[in-house]
């Protein structure tokens, strides 16, 4: 990853926490929370992923690619929802579809 691409994430992490400690709502509710006998520590973890975009669209098979159209979910979004151990449908049905072809990749030649 090159230094530019790095700035403008600690730009992207800048601007996030600028938007939570400049937002009208959320000082409302902390000054609420306040009002009630509570301090109020505020924590934010924010995960930032790049996928660097390939100049070629991946080949998939016409059938697994018109399905993946119908769905809600782009291959990106059921690979974060993966990352996070969230299966959805398409998560799963992906998933089988891929162990069948290794399967089928490592079978020994008769």
């Amino acid at each position: 990853m090159n230094q530019q691409v790095k700035d403008l994430i600690q730009k992207l992490g800048e601007a996030i926490h600028e938007s939570v400690s400049e937002s009208d709502q959320i000082s409302g509710v902390v000054r609420e929370i306040r009002e009630q006998g509570f301090d109020v520590l505020l924590m934010l973890e924010a995960t930032i992923g790049l996928n660097e975009v390939e100049d070629e669209p991946e080949t998939i098979d016409a059938d697994t690619d018109a399905d993946a159209a119908d769905g809600p979910f782009t291959r990106n979004d059921l690979t974060f929802l993966k990352s996070l151990r969230i299966s959805t449908e398409e998560t799963e049905r992906i998933t089988s579809e891929s162990a069948e072809s290794t399967g089928e990749d490592s079978a020994p030649a008769a």
